[in-house]
């Protein structure tokens, strides 16, 4: 009894590393934003890192928030005006490489907001990679936050990772 248990365990103790070792995703600094208590739609914005050794790709993205979810871009048409378009087969992750999700570029977009996005209110987003799976984050709503560099925003201790996750 005792080896079988003691075999079991060295087993479910090697699981976790194996993954690990293959795919991590790391979230940083997710945050929110509508246009106001009457939108119905609103975006968020983050910072992911690939600190495995596999390509991966962000494939789509869910949460109770809103009817629906999208991956989104802005590009340029013809006449230089910026449009947000979806992206289409996800974003690309690459084995230690990391990607920028803000304000006028890549975002997730919610689409048919469940309610309103309240200032400081967390909100459930589940981020779905190709081999990492689900990545499962809060994700602070904050409509005061401007742009600024990356859009990312770096306070002091303990403030700059809000909705920090890794899958392992």
């Amino acid at each position: 009894m005792f080896k079988t248990t003691l075999i079991a365990a060295a087993v479910a103790a090697t699981l976790p590393f194996a993954a690990f070792a293959e795919s991590m995703i790391e979230v940083h600094d997710a945050y929110a934003r509508s246009s106001g208590a009457a939108a119905k739609s609103g975006a968020a914005f983050m910072m992911l890192h690939n600190h495995g050794d596999t390509d991966d790709r962000l494939v789509a993205a869910s949460s109770p928030a809103a009817e629906r979810l999208e991956l989104h871009t802005h590009i340029a048409d013809a006449d230089g005006v910026m449009k947000m378009r979806e992206i289409e087969g996800g974003i690309e992750m690459p084995a230690g490489g990391e990607h920028v999700m803000a304000r006028s570029g890549d975002h997730v977009m919610f689409l048919g907001l469940t309610a309103p996005f309240e200032q400081g209110a967390m909100i459930p987003l589940t981020l779905t990679f190709e081999k990492a799976g689900d990545v499962e984050i809060e994700v602070m709503v904050d409509l005061e936050r401007m742009p600024s560099g990356h859009g990312m925003k770096h306070g002091s201790a303990g403030e700059g990772h809000k909705g920090h996750k890794m899958a392992q």
